[in-house]
């Protein structure tokens, strides 16, 4: 049995924020077994590390006894998420949010313990809520108060659209935990606004309202924006071994102990010790080794996880990559750009003439190993990859 100020600690661990934790501490000291909600729309097929954060915080929860509830936004879904977006989302259709939703129950089984998870879809009680349900919950709510979220602030002022159906959006959220009941809700900061939603609504419904534990929002391998699938800055959990070595490899040291907190199931005091290996001269390459496979073992298995390691050993080792890679960011007008513009912005020739001519020489590399044949290869915002002209010239470049 886990005592409480443990416990409190590893439900802490790498949260931003806790509303209200003297309201959870209580919770936990009841003893009762609480209702764990995080939401996850199925907009796309495949889940990334950056979801993963949320599903290891309920495997905590899992762990120390309590119900956890993998909440599919099947409905939402229909509405798009306006978070964070400077312009209306496209709605999916609901054959793509049901396929998507199956592959989705597939993969977080990687994390969670099926028989001790439920998985449930928020069209089982939005369906049966009707249009005149829909009606009495929007009543809930003024345009003033929707407005006080800050993208919808921010769009208004601009003046961009907002469709009305948005409005919907942080409603269903919050609807979501009265139909469940739930006392501890999940997800980033930039749903702090939907979150909060649905302690108001429990409060009108005469419930206790629930516990919001924020989780930060993990940076993707640019180390700059959030993993998305659309910057190309992610690491999928369904990437093959060898990828998800390789764009483990890629993140910075820096960057390396953020998904240690957020995502390694080592403790802290083992993260620590790691930390004072690399002070103590360590190169942080070994550890980010370990990461990359303990992440592979994860999602693959422990075999996937060696042979990526071997494979990469053996690709690297006869033109290994130095330590000390220059990191720079260069910023395009355009969605993508040549990677002939690319290399001369990031100094590595003078002109894209020379690079062309490097290209032709077979002497441009990316990330190592995949050797460039193609001057007008297009090379996308978002991108992070490591660049290599001939056998001296090395840059890691960031495309904004």
């Amino acid at each position: 049995m886990v005592d409480l100020e443990t416990a409190f600690a590893e439900i802490k661990r790498g949260a931003e924020e806790i509303l209200i934790e003297d309201d959870l501490k209580e919770k936990l000291k009841s003893g009762k077994k609480l209702k764990i909600k995080a939401g996850f729309d199925p907009t796309a097929p495949d889940l990334h590390l950056g979801h993963t954060v949320l599903i290891n915080k309920l495997k905590t929860f899992q762990d120390l006894g309590h119900e956890v509830i993998f909440l599919i936004g099947d409905f939402t879904g229909l509405i798009g998420d306006p978070t964070g977006k400077n312009a209306t989302r496209k709605p999916l259709t609901k054959e793509d949010v049901l396929a998507n939703a199956e592959t989705y129950k597939e993969q977080v089984f990687k994390i969670l313990d099926p028989a001790k998870t439920t998985v449930a879809f928020n069209s089982t009680w939005m369906d049966k809520l009707g249009s005149a349900g829909m009606i009495k919950l929007a009543a809930r709510q003024t345009v003033a108060r929707m407005l006080e979220r800050d993208d919808f602030k921010k769009r208004y002022a601009g003046g961009q659209s907002i469709a009305i159906h948005e409005f919907l959006y942080p409603l269903v959220q919050g609807w979501d935990s009265v139909a469940l009941e739930a006392d501890v809700e999940l997800g980033g900061t930039d749903q702090r606004f939907n979150l909060l939603m649905g302690r108001e609504l429990q409060k009108d419904e005469g419930q206790k309202p629930q516990t919001v534990l924020m989780m930060p929002l993990l940076e993707g391998t640019d180390g700059v924006q959030k993993m998305s699938k659309s910057l190309g800055n992610y690491i999928g959990i369904t990437d093959a071994p060898n990828d998800m070595f390789g764009k483990v490899m890629s993140i910075s040291d820096d960057l390396m102990w953020r998904y240690y907190e957020l995502l390694s199931a080592l403790s802290l005091e083992e993260i620590a010790q790691l930390k004072a290996q690399v002070v103590d001269g360590r190169n942080p390459r070994d550890i980010k080794i370990e990461f990359a496979k303990e992440m592979i073992a994860r999602f693959h298995t422990e075999e996937d996880a060696q042979a990526a390691h071997q494979d990469f050993v053996k690709r690297f080792q006869k033109n290994a990559l130095p330590d000390d890679i220059p990191e720079l960011s260069i910023t395009i007008d355009e969605p993508s750009t040549f990677i002939a513009n690319l290399l001369k912005e990031a100094g590595l020739v003078a002109s894209t003439s020379e690079a062309m001519r490097m290209i032709k020489q077979g002497a441009v590399k990316l990330n190592g190993e995949d050797k460039v044949t193609d001057s007008k290869l297009s090379i996308e915002k978002g991108s992070t990859a490591i660049y290599q002209v001939g056998k001296r010239k090395f840059a890691k470049v960031t495309v904004n």
